[in-house]
């Protein structure tokens, strides 16, 4: 590699750069400041998210860097935008929470802030081995952060179990792609697909590193069948790293999950399809039918999440490009749902300052807090895909592109898990409004109150605003066809 391209890809890169660099500066401020600096690094954390994003869109150009390795393009823009709002959203709603949640250390700042740079440099990977460095650098941060309550043994569990999980993802993951690169001579995306094109009929050992490739990016989707970490990491990691895991790392791991299908196996597309539409299935329905008897919130956003995965990868299975426009903007409308639904959660504080994460605890919201239970009402209705909140659209965009794609059953799946999954987003909305109240919870912080109102606002404003975002999502897909 030349100076001059050397360059040129650190211009490309400098987003990742800001980060890199900023999280070091702030793991100094924090060792030499001690415990008292958490929140000054929290605030420098999010001015550099921010920076970072400015810089992405008003700076940022577009090609390949470091060989091919790292890849600036329309997709990548998008979803990197969003993993950075996602973060910078989860961030802003621990401030008031860090005490009471017991994660008040400067190391938790300065680890989101990794984590982010793994995800970025994720949505960006062209290449085998810069996709497998970019994840295990968020895994590693992740799996610090689900443990960072260390007197709690629920924290200490979802740490353990999400690593050692996480763990048997990233061998296959590995073992996946060592088959990849000895069946196609190739680990960049685009010369895995040339060297797919030229064989023609793929060999068994290729399927099977395509199949273990997806098995590894299923889990950190959690999609069926390796969800298994996600009820017991959601329900034992503290609230504010919960509502962090549900939203910019699976815009982040859908990303990569789409770039590498589209991109680096597009002529295998009929081997592929059929993994995406059994793990879609299964995740749609496990996510509407185990959820139903969830007495705990967060372990009922848990599985609510892993049906939401199922029903963005119907778009996927679709392999075409209405297909990938309905999972960008399904990404971009969960992620809105979910970071809004966890800071109502991160709001039930009782005045003695204890915090429960019971669905009944909700009970007679609408009389002791008619704004939280009105927007997390919206919210529930959201999430079901009840039209003309934004849920509603993203379900119609994927289950469209099936269509579209004769994917009759597929969709007709989705549908039906869907009206099963209403179930259970219905009863929250009926102990709110129905039950009687007992107790009031503690005044909500400032963020909360804007968190879930913006997100509130977003998904009953999403008809006006629909038509720019579409546009946006149809550029970023246009990147692949």
């Amino acid at each position: 590699m030349t100076a001059e391209t050397l360059l040129a890809s650190l211009q490309l890169s400098i987003p990742e750069l800001i980060l890199a660099v900023g999280a070091m500066a702030l793991l100094m401020i924090g060792v030499f400041s001690g415990e008292k600096s958490t929140s000054t690094v929290t605030g420098l954390a999010v001015a550099l998210l921010i920076i970072a994003g400015l810089w992405l869109v008003l700076k940022t150009g577009e090609g390949e860097a470091y060989n091919g390795a790292f890849l600036s393009d329309p997709f990548a823009k998008f979803m990197k935008v969003l993993a950075l709002i996602g973060s910078i959203t989860a961030m802003v709603m621990t401030v008031g929470h860090a005490r009471s949640s017991q994660i008040d250390r400067f190391e938790f700042p300065v680890l989101l802030v990794l984590a982010t740079l793994g995800m970025l440099l994720m949505i960006s990977a062209n290449d085998l081995m810069s996709l497998y460095l970019s994840l295990e650098l968020q895994s590693l941060a992740l799996y610090v952060v689900a443990a960072i309550n260390r007197d709690s043994i629920r924290s200490t569990e979802a740490g353990l179990k999400y690593f050692v999980l996480g763990a048997l993802s990233s061998g296959m993951l590995l073992y996946g792609m060592s088959l990849v690169y000895g069946f196609t001579g190739h680990t960049g995306f685009d010369e895995i697909a040339a060297a797919l094109t030229a064989t023609g009929t793929p060999s068994l050992g290729l399927i099977f590193g395509l199949v273990f490739v997806l098995a590894g990016l299923a889990f950190k989707i959690s999609a069926v069948p390796f969800h298994m970490w996600t009820p017991d990491v959601y329900e034992g990691a503290p609230t504010p790293v919960t509502a962090f895991f549900a939203a910019a790392p699976k815009v982040a791991a859908m990303a990569i999950f789409v770039r590498i299908v589209i991109n680096a196996f597009e002529p295998v597309v009929v081997q592929w399809q059929q993994i995406v539409v059994f793990i879609s299935i299964a995740s749609m329905l496990l996510g509407a039918f185990a959820a139903i008897g969830q007495k705990n919130i967060k372990r009922l956003m848990a599985y609510s999440s892993i049906g939401h995965m199922g029903y963005a990868l119907v778009g996927l299975a679709a392999g075409s490009m209405a297909g990938v426009r309905g999972v960008l903007l399904y990404m971009l409308i969960y992620m809105v749902m979910t970071l809004g639904t966890f800071a109502c959660i991160l709001a039930m504080r009782r005045k003695d300052g204890e915090n429960v994460e019971s669905v009944d605890d909700l009970a007679g919201l609408s009389q002791t807090n008619p704004f939280m239970a009105t927007v997390l009402t919206v919210l529930m209705f959201s999430l079901a895909g009840i039209p003309p909140m934004a849920g509603f659209f993203g379900k119609y965009f994927v289950f469209m592109a099936a269509i579209e794609a004769h994917l009759y059953a597929l969709a007709i799946i989705g549908v039906l898990a869907s009206v099963v999954g209403a179930y259970y987003y219905l009863r929250v909305i009926k102990v709110m409004w129905f039950d009687d109240a007992k107790g009031e919870f503690a005044r909500t912080a400032g963020e909360l109150r804007l968190v879930f109102g913006l997100s509130g606002l977003f998904v009953l404003g999403y008809v006006l605003i629909g038509g720019p975002l579409g546009e946006a999502a149809e550029a970023a897909a246009r990147t692949f066809f």
